[in-house]
């Protein structure tokens, strides 16, 4: 069946270029983008009762640009002035990078990994006198607090924001040739919002083993998956499989 429509159940890339808008010139394909999920933030109170107190910690491992928002949301709310010593681990060099939105880059101590949370663990490793806050979502990969307890270092967590379900009952009649999935909660929000829903000739892609193992969970039959070694990206393997069937 040719491809003439995919929905993205995130949010549309906020970068001139995107790899999304040249796809969708390439393949003549119609791309809209829906989040299914999105991010509420926690109040002081709650942080609070979580018995978190911001200056007992001398770290900050930070594991997306959600988390960074929200721990200067948080501090600000607090009242509590961030000090020029705080080191702070990043992920990745794109949360690194977004990092500079709150602090002066060269004047701060910031460790960065290569990618993936073992990336950054050999960074933590060698710091491993400091007190670390884990500022995350209620939903978190269990690799973080495995690898984190692994190490032995002195680590707290701390739930900063919320991952909840979007309303998309504006999309109860509308269909699409392929549905794009980053997380499980991308297929949690699919579920919820339509209990009865009914993959017919709908195409799935998905992103990562767990999101993969959620939607095998729920029934769906998977018509491409990434990252492989062949399309180490999403908008590889969808421009592979829309050219074979188009």
């Amino acid at each position: 069946m040719k491809v003439k429509t995919i929905l993205i159940s995130q949010p549309e890339p906020k970068i001139e270029n995107s790899p999304y808008a040249e796809l969708e010139d390439k393949l003549n394909v119609k791309i809209d983008f829906i989040p299914f999920i999105h991010v509420e933030g926690v109040d002081c109170r709650d942080v609070r009762q979580q018995k978190i107190d911001l200056s007992k910690f001398t770290a900050i491992i930070l594991t997306s640009r959600n988390a960074v928002d929200h721990f200067f949301r948080i501090a600000e709310d607090m009242r509590y002035k961030i000090p020029n010593t705080l080191k702070y681990f990043c992920q990745s060099e794109a949360v690194a990078y977004y990092l500079q939105k709150y602090v002066v880059y060269r004047k701060r101590k910031i460790y960065v990994g290569k990618r993936t949370f073992q990336d950054l663990i050999v960074n933590i490793k060698k710091h491993s006198d400091e007190k670390f806050l884990l500022p995350s979502s209620d939903v978190l990969k269990p690799v973080i607090p495995q690898q984190l307890d692994k190490i032995g270092v002195d680590w707290k967590r701390g739930i900063f924001y919320r991952t909840v379900v979007s309303d998309l009952s504006n999309l109860k009649d509308v269909f699409y040739d392929i549905l794009v999935f980053f997380s499980p909660s991308g297929i949690k929000s699919l579920y919820e919002n339509f209990p009865d829903y009914e993959q017919k000739d709908t195409k799935i892609a998905v992103f990562g083993n767990s999101t993969l193992k959620a939607a095998k969970e729920h029934g769906l039959k998977i018509h491409i998956k990434a990252p492989t070694p062949q399309t180490p990206s999403m908008t590889m393997a969808l421009e592979n499989y829309v050219k074979e069937q188009n």
